[in-house]
């Protein structure tokens, strides 16, 4: 009898504790899917550097690939690099890419809109951009937002000197875009002038992300919204001596982190969604090559950055024309970067047809 009693406790004590095992469970889950849905599909997760930021759960809409170039040789023959990768990757394990388009801001038609999907939109005024061409490049997002028919809902902002080398994913929320920080963009570092763009009762300047638009991937209607402002501030920085003397070449990337806090959005900042070679010398699990410093080492594979090495592999050293097929391979001691950057970039000139390193604009 004692014996039945017992097992009769200890069947309730049982049960209690799984229903307060349950009950907890349950609680835990809908606790998680109310903070998912207060942060609008973020969760907290720790980045690259142990920093603490909330990043999208993982989101299965497609993004499109857009980026912009003009007709010169120089930027026609890095979109095909670039153009032959995302067709190499896109239907990969992991890939969340959806269409492809050449933002082309030339105003006219070029021999490669058979080549690569295209859309051609009108360049700024002549003089507007005072030489400073990538000033086309948010007036180039305006009209083709305005005018194409975009299926996705979500955009990745990408540049012609961007190589996928891994399948690249939706990484972004709905209110919240996803963009690479770079070292080199520090709006509390130039607060004096960052205020004249966007005022103190707006708020502090560390709303301001240290990025720039490439690479970012947004949802569309956040992108339609900021556009415009962002062409506006371009514009004005432009105009303004101090602040064109103080952000250089990297204005307009500047002119798009403050667009984006104007209007009151934060990035997911991934450091594995690029990498800079020589700077980055490890691939691993990152996304996207961006190929824009000059590679140069001896012939021992030491660096010689700052003076011509013995070996190197520089894209401006191909304004008037494309890089020949069959680059010579880094010498051994060369960071793993710089060479999948050159294997890449011989795959794909040795598979595009009518590769013509004689080309001349």
């Amino acid at each position: 009898m004692v014996v039945r009693n017992n097992m009769r406790h200890a069947k309730s004590l049982i049960m209690l504790l799984m229903m307060l095992g349950f009950s907890i469970a349950t609680y835990n889950f809908v606790s998680m899917i109310i903070e998912h849905s207060k942060n609008g599909g973020l969760v907290e997760v720790e980045s690259f550097n142990g920093e603490k930021v909330m990043e999208s759960a993982k989101s299965s809409s497609k993004y499109h690939v857009a980026l912009t170039s003009n007709n010169a040789v120089y930027s026609q023959w890095q979109c095909r690099i670039m153009y032959y990768w995302y067709k190499k990757v896109k239907d990969m394990p992991g890939s969340d890419m959806g269409k492809f388009t050449r933002i082309l801001h030339s105003g006219s038609a070029d021999h490669l809109m058979n080549e690569i999907p295209t859309f051609v939109v009108d360049p700024l005024p002549d003089g507007m951009d005072r030489g400073y061409v990538v000033l086309n490049r948010p007036w180039a997002f305006v009209q083709w937002l305005e005018k194409a028919d975009i299926e996705e809902d979500y955009i990745l902002m990408a540049e012609p000197d961007h190589i996928f080398v891994n399948p690249l994913p939706n990484l972004a929320s709905r209110n919240q875009p996803a963009g690479y920080p770079f070292f080199y963009i520090k709006p509390a570092k130039h607060e004096k002038i960052i205020r004249k763009f966007y005022p103190e009762e707006t708020g502090p300047v560390t709303n301001i992300d240290p990025i720039g638009n490439s690479p970012v991937i947004i949802h569309k209607s956040l992108m339609e919204e900021i556009a415009p402002t962002w062409v506006n501030i371009s514009l004005r920085i432009k105009d303004d001596t101090e602040a064109d003397k103080a952000f250089g070449w990297v204005q307009e990337m500047y002119a798009y982190a403050v667009a984006s806090a104007l209007h009151g959005v934060k990035h997911i900042l991934r450091d594995d969604f690029m990498l800079q070679p020589p700077w980055d010398i490890h691939v691993e699990k990152k996304f996207i090559i961006h190929y824009t410093y000059a590679c140069d080492y001896n012939l021992k594979g030491e660096p010689t950055h700052g003076k011509f090495g013995e070996w190197r592999f520089d894209k401006r050293f191909y304004l008037l024309g494309p890089p020949p097929k069959n680059l010579s391979l880094p010498p051994p001691g060369v960071p793993e970067s710089v060479v999948k950057l050159v294997k890449m970039v011989n795959e794909a000139t040795a598979n595009i047809p009518e590769w013509d390193p004689s080309s001349r604009s």
